[in-house]
């Protein structure tokens, strides 16, 4: 696949899911089954979530976690032979997605997981009223020090220009009131302050489940969020995982890790959008071809990169 290019593959995160997104993946074959099947080890009808959830139900982070997991998965399994030095990376839960297709974890244990995390989260973000807001301009450490001010976290540094801050919703209604100079600040619709302290329960639970699985060491280049590096033992990345819910995510340092791996190309799977849009203003002039896989007739594109 792609010969004369570096491929990765990405899985994206939350925020990227749609009403009817998984509909058309269904005329698949095998494919309602496999959902049928995850749906049991998730504890959720994703096969419905999945073709009649509307917006606001599958915006329910314990929803919207598994479901985008498994759609990922779904779409990976439809690419044919895909070469065991193809790099794959994920953004926040999405790594659960990469954690699979590099073989650290099962597909069934992968969806399985996103639930847990997804549901306990949420039960973390209903404990008191937290919020993120993403950030846009700015020099990117300024506005790190300027959210620190403000006691709330760079949550998500994107890269492209955006950094997702997180915490107390009274500091997130402050500064978007108030932006920093240059920038431009936009409330998520989010249940809470993913990815600081507040989620230090839903963290606790997740090692709980996390003990439960066996990890077997990456079968191809796995890129973690933390600090954009390959890593090569399953065991420490099934702990980055569990540790990632209260730690930021490092977007910026893991597209710089594809760089350095010499990546050219791109193929995001679904529901995929978010991270191809951050490939193409990051890495202008670097990765030369992107794919955004969103729904089966778009694998054409990515068989023509093939040719």
């Amino acid at each position: 696949m792609f010969p004369g290019h570096v491929t990765a593959l990405l899985a994206p995160g939350q925020g990227s899911q749609a009403p009817g997104m998984v509909t058309p993946w269904l005329d698949l074959d095998g494919a309602r089954e496999k959902l049928e099947r995850w749906s049991d080890r998730a504890g959720l009808d994703l096969v419905h979530l999945g073709t009649e959830g509307d917006a606001e139900t599958i915006q329910d982070t314990a929803v919207a976690q598994p479901l985008i997991v498994a759609l990922s998965l779904l779409a990976f399994g439809e690419l044919g032979p895909v070469p065991d030095d193809m790099p794959v990376a994920g953004h926040s839960v999405g790594e659960l997605a990469a954690a699979a297709i590099a073989g650290v974890l099962s597909e069934e244990d992968a969806v399985a997981l996103a639930a847990v995390r997804g549901a306990e989260m949420a039960k973390a973000c209903a404990a008191e009223p937290t919020g993120m807001a993403a950030v846009m301009l700015g020099e990117p450490d300024q506005v790190v020090a300027w959210l620190e001010e403000h006691g709330l976290v760079a949550a998500n540094r994107n890269g492209a220009g955006q950094i997702v801050a997180s915490g107390a919703a009274t500091a997130i209604e402050k500064i978007v009131a108030e932006p920093l100079a240059g920038t431009k600040i936009r409330r998520l619709k989010v249940a809470g302050a993913f990815h600081t302290g507040y989620m230090a329960p839903a963290e606790a639970a997740l090692a709980g489940h996390a003990a439960t699985i066996t990890p077997a060491d990456p079968a191809r280049p796995l890129l973690s969020n933390a600090d954009g590096k390959v890593v090569t033992s399953g065991a420490e990345y099934l702990e980055r995982l569990v540790r990632q819910v209260t730690r930021p995510v490092r977007w910026d340092l893991t597209m710089d890790g594809l760089v350095s791996l010499g990546v050219t190309t791109t193929v995001e799977l679904p529901p995929a959008g978010t991270l191809t849009g951050l490939v193409k203003r990051q890495l202008k002039g670097v990765v030369t071809s992107t794919v955004a896989l969103k729904t089966p007739a778009d694998l054409a594109a990515v068989r023509k990169e093939a040719e």
